[in-house]
């Protein structure tokens, strides 16, 4: 990256000066092996590459599985990123995530505790989910919702980019939106065709979170937290019972 595919966006970025964030499928050699990430890139003004990232919270399922309407085979295809990083960039400290990571308040957090001021996530979900086809109805909130309470609790704004739209005979939820570190929605598409949402973002907003309500240095207590990085799950007795603390 940048290859004959996508040059063409690096050469226009530079004539521009503008930077822009894409996502994409990384075939990599590591150490003499192949391997997979679903992968997004930063690129500066200057149209050089200042940040990689690889998703990390893959969802759906690894198999073929007949019964679903469609197939979320990510699990299959890609394997975990590492971490979530940040970079000096564009006045600010920027970051990224991609689709399911933005449910994962631990997303955020990480990135937040580096004084990240702006996390740029692409995202392609259906408005249908096999499995939970209750929630159906509530994508589109719970997709504002999770970025929102993001962005307030790390005092950044969150910039949320989706496919929109019917591809290959699914329908994708859309919401593409610009989030305030009030949590606050300043810009928002409206529909699921071609749209752009434009806000001004003034970075030094977010140091009115950062240093009152969620000044970290002043209010965390990491020494509470273990249980969140010790454990993966919910661990469960022979009884069927959780085990507490």
């Amino acid at each position: 990256m940048p290859g004959p595919e996508t040059q063409a966006l690096f050469d226009l970025a530079r004539e521009l000066g503008i930077g822009f964030c894409l996502g994409y499928a990384e075939l990599t050699l590591e150490a003499g092996l192949v391997r997979r990430y679903n992968t997004s890139i930063l690129v500066n003004k200057s149209g050089a590459i200042v940040l990689k990232y690889r998703k990390v919270h893959l969802p759906g399922h690894a198999e073929h599985e007949p019964w679903r309407e469609f197939q979320h085979l990510e699990k299959r295809y890609f394997e975990p990123g590492s971490g979530f990083g940040v970079v000096d960039a564009f006045g600010g400290v920027m970051g990224m995530a991609i689709c399911n990571d933005r449910r994962w308040s631990e997303t955020y957090r990480v990135m937040g505790l580096q004084g990240v001021e702006m996390v740029l996530i692409g995202y392609n979900t259906p408005v249908h989910n096999p499995p939970a086809p209750e929630h159906d109805d509530l994508s589109l909130f719970h997709n504002h919702l999770v970025m929102q309470a993001g962005a307030y609790q790390n005092g950044t704004f969150v910039v949320g980019v989706a496919k929109a739209g019917i591809e290959e005979g699914v329908d994708h939820i859309g919401g593409s939106c610009i989030i305030a570190p009030s949590g606050e929605i300043i810009a928002a598409c409206t529909t699921k065709g071609d749209e752009i949402a434009l806000a001004r973002c003034d970075l030094d907003l977010c140091n009115s979170y950062k240093r009152t309500t969620f000044n970290f240095d002043v209010h965390r207590q990491p020494r509470a937290y273990g249980m969140i990085v010790e454990r993966k799950g919910v661990t469960i007795m022979a009884d069927g019972t959780p085990v507490k603390g």
